[in-house]
């Protein structure tokens, strides 16, 4: 009997572990995270999902992307989504519309900032994903843009994951031919980066 009772308890607080893991990351971006001009299941925040899903700890990634969303967009949308979902981690990969578009840095700033006080006052742990935007937007926009992303990573003290795009771009074969857009064929490197660079972090 004995044995039977510690079986049991062995089992319960083994099942209670499982669950006790499992973690959610909500991933608020654009365009280039919403799987663009492609079926959802190709776009890299799915095959990402599905990675965590058949590892032993899984983390469930919900993909709240839409493409053309800008920082202020997606700092209007955050509180719903933190109300809904109640992420443990919240991935921001916003601003590339924003500097396309020229928005002041002290308006992308603050809308960042927004979202990232937001998110941890719900307890989320954040990451930014550091956005850059092409070279003839001119050197002192450019400076300024790139500059955004480690700033508020250093003030509130949390990672700033690499630009996915600056290594696909290189390689035109895996580019759509507006030249911005990553093409299905890069989805499933994007999502083994992203994985790599999101590891560290994941608790």
């Amino acid at each position: 009997m004995t044995k039977l009772v510690s079986f049991i308890f062995m089992l319960c607080v083994a099942t209670t572990s499982s669950f006790a893991v499992s973690k959610s990351l909500l991933i608020v971006g654009d365009s280039l995270s919403a799987g663009y001009n492609m079926p959802a299941e190709q776009s890299w925040p799915v095959l990402l999902n599905q990675k965590y899903q058949q590892q032993k700890l899984p983390t469930t990634v919900i993909n709240a992307s839409i493409s053309g969303d800008t920082t202020g967009n997606g700092l209007a949308r955050l509180p719903a989504l933190l109300t809904q979902y109640q992420p443990d981690y919240v991935l921001i990969a916003l601003g590339a519309n924003d500097g396309l578009r020229g928005f002041s840095a002290n308006i992308i700033t603050d809308n960042l900032t927004q979202m990232i006080i937001l998110s941890q006052s719900k307890s989320a742990l954040v990451f930014l994903m550091q956005i850059k935007v092409p070279p003839n937007y001119g050197k002192r926009y450019n400076q300024l843009f790139t500059s955004i992303y480690p700033s508020l990573g250093e003030r509130y003290d949390l990672p700033v994951l690499d630009f996915f795009l600056e290594h696909i771009i290189v390689r035109p074969e895996w580019m759509m031919e507006d030249g911005l857009h990553p093409k299905p064929q890069a989805q499933p490197w994007i999502a083994d980066f992203m994985e790599a660079q999101l590891q560290p972090h994941l608790k």
